[in-house]
Order: C-alpha cells, then sequence, then structure tokens
C-alpha cells in the first residue's frame, strides 16, 4: 500500500534555523537511519521524498466559478508549513508506524493512496 507522508510542523522539536550546526547534524541522522531501516526492511520501499521550501515561498492556485487565481504564499488555512514529504511502499500502516519512529519527532499526516480507477 502507498502512503504519503507529510511532515506538516516541527512538533518537539524547535525550528530548523533555530539548531546548531551540530543539532542540525543529529536530526539529519535520524533521516539517514530512517532512509536506511527502510531500505533494509522487506517490502518498503522509498518512492519519493523530498524537503520543501519555506511556506513564504509557496504559491496557491484556486478555482472558484471557472476563474483561476494564483496567488503567493500557502494556503490560508494552512497552519504549519509542510517542511517535507515522503511516499512510500509498505505492507500496512503499522509498519509505516513504526519506520516513522525512527525519524525526528515532527508533526506528520499520513494518507494512503488510492486507485482512482
Amino acid at each position: 500500500m502507498k502512503y504519503l507522508v507529510l511532515l506538516i510542523g516541527d512538533g518537539e522539536l524547535k525550528a530548523w534555523t533555530d539548531h546548531s550546526p551540530e543539532e542540525q547534524a543529529e536530526v539529519m541522522g535520524q533521516f539517514e537511519a530512517f532512509d536506511a531501516a527502510c531500505r533494509e526492511r522487506d517490502g518498503v520501499e522509498i518512492l519519493a521524498g523530498e524537503a520543501l521550501s519555506g511556506p513564504s515561498h509557496a504559491t496557491t492556485v484556486r478555482t472558484r466559478g471557472g476563474q483561476v487565481a494564483v496567488t503567493e504564499g500557502p494556503y490560508a488555512e494552512v497552519v504549519e508549513g509542510m517542511g517535507g514529504f515522503y511516499l512510500l511502499e509498505v505492507p500496512d500502516l503499522d509498519v509505516l508506524l513504526e519506520l516513522l519512529r525512527i525519524l525526528p519527532a515532527y508533526d506528520m499526516q499520513l494518507t494512503p493512496a488510492v486507485d482512482p480507477y
């Protein structure tokens, strides 16, 4: 099953820019450990994953009444900025939850992908 994992908030961590270089290296080590654990786990594959720029760099596209509006910045209702994402193939949600404990204690949203056909 495919899941989209959105890293949507700092959770228990302070903001990235408030980390010392040593603390940033420690957090990055957790991401590397997560990647390694996924590679070693049968039936698990990271299909995509990226860090994202901050919300001030976002562009929002809305269509209302057939009119398309493009605005700079995040969607107005988004409370936290999305810091990154993973798209993973995993056997089930339990395996995903187990692996995600390796990552820093970010707030995350997990959404299964569906086949629209």
